[in-house]
């Protein structure tokens, strides 16, 4: 009997019969099944936080791809944009140098002439001082017709050789 006064045998006991009312209304398949479902839920929230993962790293190595794209399609603009700079620069550098050698050209050719005209301009002021010179000093020394004469084919002379 003193197994029965002691405290530990009646939970012992307790504890059976409790398991034995578990068994005969069939709590243990309750359980299990509310265990089986809560499984189903973890796994199916795992499976869907698996495949949103999943998703998750496709559309960043699309965005990575598109990045790089981008940034290559920068750096082509960007190099097309130098070139086009480059091109322009060249053609503005001819232009001005083409624009300069016409100018100077264009001088030269308005020196030559004010020059040309500068040379008839004291060739006609010196044949006229040579005629004038050659008519007073022939007017002193030759008088009349003959004088008249000379002088007329002086002055013709000396300004074809002049002109």
């Amino acid at each position: 009997m003193h197994l029965l006064s002691q405290p530990e045998t009646w939970v012992a006991v307790s504890f059976v019969i409790l398991m034995a009312l578990f068994v005969y209304f069939g709590v243990h398949r309750t359980v299990l099944t509310a265990l089986d479902n809560r499984r189903d839920r973890i796994q199916a929230e795992l499976d869907e936080a698996r495949r949103l993962k999943e998703e998750a790293a496709k559309l960043l190595a699309d965005y990575k791809a598109r990045a790089g794209s981008a940034e290559r399609e920068a750096e082509a603009i960007i190099s097309s944009a130098k070139e086009e700079a480059e091109r322009i620069a060249a053609e503005a550098k001819a232009k001005l140098e083409d624009f300069v050698a016409r100018r100077t050209k264009s001088a030269e050719a308005k020196i030559a002439m004010a020059e040309a005209q500068a040379m008839a301009d004291v060739r006609a002021a010196a044949a006229n001082a040579a005629v004038a010179a050659a008519s007073t000093i022939l007017s002193q020394s030759v008088k009349g017709s003959v004088a008249d004469d000379l002088i007329g084919k002086g002055i013709a002379e000396v300004r074809s050789k002049l002109n």
